[in-house]
């Protein structure tokens, strides 16, 4: 049992680390070769594919599998589609416009607009401290926003990037309020391989309506970082976050996850060379401490459904 917990505080860095660098190799990607954001989606999920394949087929095996309904079918259509491919291709474009960093932190802030969906159109009534929170959040926002201006001298692009990748944010919560049912029903590993199976789908016939195949002719480094985005960034993460969650609760899982954006504020310093300042780092305070307030108000329930079994991540 010791053990077992041990490896669930390393599985969450490593999970937290993996999907935290995804924005790093887009962007390596942008500056490698004029790739445009759908094929270097396609190739990702192309290089996915086959290890969600496995996945899924696995997870099918366990003697207590419960079938898959035409109704779930339906569901892991709708939330592949606006959870995985729509937010995936949101979050691809805004790239395109803003820092590595801006994007991971604006994505971070799925648990505030959880809370803020779940009030709409659940019910459920948003607290104080969720209140001190959203506040925090956006703040926080608001000042990483502002340096990105400073930055680039160019506020249409930035305003423009923080919105689709807001956008993505977006489409990753509503599939979180959405997901609980069918992840409870399916297991997080069996749900999560469906759903990106039929993310994939959608990718390959929004590829193949928009491009020709010659598309894909892209340079190898492209390729490397595709697969390593594919194997790094996708797949092993959502593996390692599921365990994590299985083995320490998704209250401390949610805890690790806000590693996320400091790394990528140190990858992207680092790797892209892109400047930290004070006002940033002011930014990304406000924002870890807005989210860490609401997730300890979310994590517990999601302990007992899964939803917290994939923060992407990813966003995947």
């Amino acid at each position: 049992m010791g053990l077992a917990t041990a490896w669930g505080p390393l599985f969450a860095v490593l999970g937290v680390l993996g999907f935290s660098f995804k924005a790093i190799l887009i962007k390596l990607a942008y500056a490698a070769s004029p790739v445009d954001p759908v094929s270097l989606m396609t190739l990702r999920m192309l290089y996915s594919t086959p290890f969600f394949i496995a996945i899924a087929w696995w997870s099918g095996r366990a003697p207590r599998a419960a079938p898959i309904t035409h109704r779930d079918g339906m569901l892991l259509l709708a939330l592949g589609f606006v959870g995985y491919y729509l937010s995936s291709l949101l979050d691809f474009i805004g790239l395109q416009y803003v820092t590595a960093s801006l994007e991971r932190l604006v994505l971070f802030l799925y648990p505030t607009i959880v809370v803020v969906l779940s009030a709409l159109f659940l019910a459920q009534p948003v607290t104080r401290r969720a209140a001190v929170a959203l506040v925090l959040s956006y703040a926080g926002i608001a000042l990483a926003v502002w340096h990105d201006i400073r930055l680039t001298g160019d506020a249409g692009a930035t305003t423009l990037g923080t919105s689709l990748v807001f956008g993505g944010a977006l489409g990753y919560a509503i599939y979180l309020v959405a997901a609980g049912g069918v992840i409870a029903r399916l297991g997080s590993s069996r749900f999560i391989a469906w759903a990106m199976l039929a993310s994939a789908a959608f990718i390959v016939v929004h590829f193949a309506l928009t491009h020709p195949l010659s598309a894909l002719d892209v340079p190898l480094k492209v390729h490397a970082l595709t697969l390593a985005m594919a194997v790094f960034c996708t797949v092993l993460p959502t593996w390692m976050i599921a365990e994590s969650v299985r083995r320490i609760g998704a209250s401390t899982a949610s805890l690790i996850g806000s590693l996320g954006p400091v790394f990528t504020l140190g990858f992207g310093a680092l790797l892209l060379d892109e400047p930290i300042n004070a006002l940033q780092l002011c930014g990304v305070a406000l924002v870890l401490a807005g989210v860490m307030l609401v997730s300890a108000r979310i994590a517990q329930p999601a302990q007992g459904d899964g939803v917290k079994s994939k923060p992407d991540r990813r966003p995947a």
